[in-house]
């Protein structure tokens, strides 16, 4: 066992088990009352798991690692090295002079990790992640909603090919989009909330689906209008070449050459947009030359690796901190409340970075990889954020470029204020975190529509008010405690709808 890569586990009287990996030790010791680690030229006292004391000291018996380790494991502690008693209570007694000098005072780090496993358990449990999809193993109500998607699709395409040749007029082509994109948002939240077989993770997951799918389709309309008025404006008819192949010939072609319109209208070309990792629709999007397998085997293996880390630390750290959240909030006890969001916060900040690679980093490069897709910017440096705006537009860069080319600068164009423009813009984010989270929990609390209209106040106030560090450290505070607040009012709400009135 290699000194930087040991963790003491320590055995107690009822077989409590606690993980230390603050630092590596090169020398562990054990003792009736206490547990020693020699790091560097210092030694370092822990009772029960936590460091008491530290000293400096020149010399300390030999002592094995890996026997001392693996006895702990074992649960059989073995008689501690000679010495050991004198140079512990030399170090807790103060002895002046010698090697036993005390130069520190005392410290008190508490071990905030894991729960320990006799407390909790082994809470990880795959079978009920597959469970929170399938209530019933023959019913796949999420999978069949998304299936259905296809009609959208569709229906968005044979519009498009009806506008491109003139047989609709514009004013009605916009009505069939707004009918379209209406009942794009509508329909899936009406099945969510009458289907009583569909969970809250599928439904979460099939709404997903239709808020990408939403914005994509509402690109693909404003990109393919943007083509007619260039056609019109121009007032010549475009000329066809193989480059621009007829939409019959196009459909199942292998060819990827330019391509213009009206040759962009086929089923390979909208699909190809449904599937790539981008929600702004172009005619000829960038490619890469060839599909790296040495790259998308890395991405995969993150995929499959980061999912399960998210799966267990949710099952193991964030449930029962979660449900033991519940009691102080029923009895409005603000002092324990305030200390179960604190200790929520570093959980649910951890897993959202997590996650956060996993999606941005991975799984958008994996898609990417498979689909040559060139356009590899999915995010920027929003961790050196000093301002709040400047986090919502470098965390998600494609949500912001849509926003970006599809919102902003139309009510720019239109004469709309710069404020109130940029207002619209978190309105319309927090509908849309709103109708994530409270249709498939089948309850409106307004929480994440508050709490992203919440980041409009703040923004002023930081990029008034606060300036380098400061700025920042704002940022990552709102990021930290503000999530856990949503997370546990959510849960609450939930947790009383489903279980006290129910009782």
């Amino acid at each position: 066992m290699q000194a930087s890569q040991l963790r003491l586990l320590y055995k107690q009287g009822y077989g409590n088990v606690a993980v230390l990996s603050l630092m590596s030790f090169t020398k562990l010791y054990q003792t009736d009352q206490f547990v020693a680690g020699y790091f560097t030229d210092r030694l370092y006292i822990l009772q029960n798991m936590n460091i008491v004391q530290f000293c400096e000291v020149e010399e300390v018996p030999l002592c094995s690692m890996k026997t001392l380790s693996l006895s702990l494991l074992s649960g059989h502690v073995e008689e501690s090295p000679p010495g050991i008693y004198d140079l512990l209570n030399s170090s807790l007694g103060g002895r002046e002079g010698g090697r036993g000098t005390q130069r520190g005072q005392l410290v008190s780090i508490n071990i905030f990790f894991f729960p320990s496993s006799d407390r909790y358990g082994i809470l990880v449990d795959p079978i009920q992640v597959v469970s929170l999809f399938l209530k019933d193993p023959y019913s796949w109500p999420a999978s069949c909603l998304i299936i259905v998607s296809n009609v959208f699709i569709m229906a968005a395409l044979y519009t498009e090919r009806r506008l491109s040749v003139g047989t609709i007029s514009e004013t009605t082509g916009t009505f069939l989009y707004l009918v379209n994109l209406t009942t794009l948002l509508f329909f899936p939240s009406a099945t969510v909330l009458m289907l009583t077989s569909i969970t809250p993770v599928g439904g979460a997951f099939a709404l997903c689906v239709y808020t990408i799918l939403f914005m994509k389709l509402y690109s693909y309309k404003d990109v393919n209008m943007w083509c007619r008025e260039i056609r019109h404006t121009k007032a010549r008819t475009l000329t066809r070449s193989h480059s621009c192949p007829s939409v019959a010939q196009s459909n199942g072609s292998a060819v990827h050459t330019h391509v213009s319109y009206p040759g962009n209208l086929t089923h390979r070309d909208i699909y190809y947009f449904v599937f790539a990792p981008t929600l702004c629709y172009e005619l000829n999007f960038p490619r890469s030359p060839r599909i790296r397998k040495s790259f998308l085997l890395r991405r995969l293996f993150e995929m499959l690796f980061f999912i399960q880390l998210l799966i267990g630390l949710v099952q193991q750290w964030m449930v029962p901190t979660i449900q033991n959240s519940m009691k102080p909030f029923q009895d409005m006890d603000f002092s324990r409340m305030i200390e179960r969001m604190l200790k929520l916060a570093v959980p649910n900040h951890l897993i959202w970075l997590i996650f956060f690679y996993w999606f941005f980093h991975s799984s958008m490069n994996f898609v990417a990889e498979l689909m040559r897709f060139g356009d590899r910017e999915f995010y920027q440096d929003w961790w050196n954020s000093e301002t709040v705006t400047y986090f919502w537009s470098n965390w998600n860069i494609p949500v912001h470029k849509w926003c970006l080319r599809h919102f902003y600068k139309p009510l720019m164009r239109r004469g709309v204020n710069k404020w109130i423009a940029q207002t619209a813009i978190f309105l319309v984010s927090a509908f849309f975190h709103e109708y994530l989270v409270s249709v498939p929990l089948k309850m409106f609390r307004l929480w994440a529509f508050m709490g992203m209209m919440s980041q409009i106040p703040l923004a002023w106030f930081v990029g008034r008010f606060l300036r380098g560090n400061y700025g920042n450290a704002a940022v990552w505070i709102s990021l930290i405690i503000g999530q856990p607040i949503a997370v546990l009012m959510y849960v609450h709400d939930f947790y009383v709808l489903h279980y006290v009135s129910q009782s």
